[in-house]
């Protein structure tokens, strides 16, 4: 990967679960030194400040909780990341998951308009197949894959104009799926690995048979982090912790495995709530990563104490 004109954009959204602090993920990101990191490395950053959702003529839903505000988020990240990705590479500072509804279809947009298909990198504890009908707890944060892939049942939501094929759909760190997701990811293609296989056969393996096949499309790869792919042990700000998550190792392992592959095109860095944190380790470890991605080396990255 070289030099990139890197895009900071911050989605202060609360809107996808009950639990509520990922608003402050932004700030934090900024406080814990992201764009200090990444310039460091010799990219240009702009931090182009706050999104903000549209104001949108949704009626509330009693089961799904803000379904209004979620919308209007959806619509206004969809058209942020089509603009942006027009002039670099964007990193999305969440903000709960609920953000890749608009992230990622406006990826999609935008790698329709190059002539390139757009693969998505799930990295998370949960593979978020829900759909509005299906959730049990009416959290929102909960559908992003089945959003973006076309499933049906989000008809206040935008239509999706780009579904990403869920064969372009990869998830590394599966350990917490629900019954009606699992059933519904059974009939599909998505290149699944849950931590199980991950102990036996290693996280290089999946993510390398992944990128292969971004490779042989000629794709572009959106990269969704979400701080519960890692392990709560050394990730605490998240409000939906699985213990037994990947290691800082492993995390790092991945980043310099996707910088090396030159493929990817977009990042999500969310679920962080600040208000969950120790002493900021959790958003300096996911700085760290994204450092990796960026193309820190081993031995350039620094000591951290806390």
């Amino acid at each position: 990967m070289s030099k990139q004109n890197i895009i900071l954009a911050g989605v202060p959204m609360d809107a996808g679960k009950h639990r509520q602090g990922c608003r402050m993920g932004p700030d934090a990101y900024r406080v814990a030194g992201l764009e200090q990191a990444l310039s460091d490395l010799g990219h240009t950053v702009t931090d182009i400040g706050d999104t903000h959702p549209d104001q949108v003529d949704v009626p509330e839903d009693a089961h799904l909780f803000s379904l209004p505000e979620c919308v209007g988020w959806t619509q206004a990240l969809n058209r942020t990341a089509n603009e942006v990705a027009e002039q670099g590479l964007p990193i999305f500072m969440g903000g709960d998951h609920a953000l890749s509804m608009g992230t990622v279809t406006g990826m999609a947009a935008h790698a329709n308009e190059i002539g390139r298909p757009l693969f998505v990198l799930w990295l998370d504890a949960h593979s978020d197949f829900h759909t509005p009908r299906s959730t049990d707890s009416g959290n929102l944060h909960g559908t992003p894959v089945a959003y973006f892939t076309g499933q049906p049942g989000f008809e206040p939501f935008p239509p999706v104009t780009t579904p990403i094929p869920t064969n372009r759909v990869g998830m590394i760190g599966l350990r917490s799926v629900d019954p009606a997701e699992r059933a519904a990811l059974e009939k599909d293609d998505a290149m699944l690995a849950d931590m199980r296989s991950i102990d036996e056969h290693g996280i290089k393996t999946p993510l390398l048979a992944f990128l292969d096949k971004v490779r042989e499309a000629n794709g572009i790869l959106h990269v969704s982090l979400d701080v519960d792919f890692l392990d709560p042990s050394i990730a605490p700000a998240v409000g939906t912790t699985v213990p037994g998550g990947a290691t800082e190792r492993e995390a790092h392992l991945v980043m310099e495995l996707l910088h090396e592959s030159g493929l990817v095109c977009s990042l999500d860095l969310v679920e962080l709530n600040p208000f969950l944190d120790e002493r900021g380790r959790t958003a300096k470890l996911m700085v760290d990563l994204a450092a990796s991605l960026m193309g820190r080396r081993i031995f350039d990255r620094p000591t951290r104490s806390f």
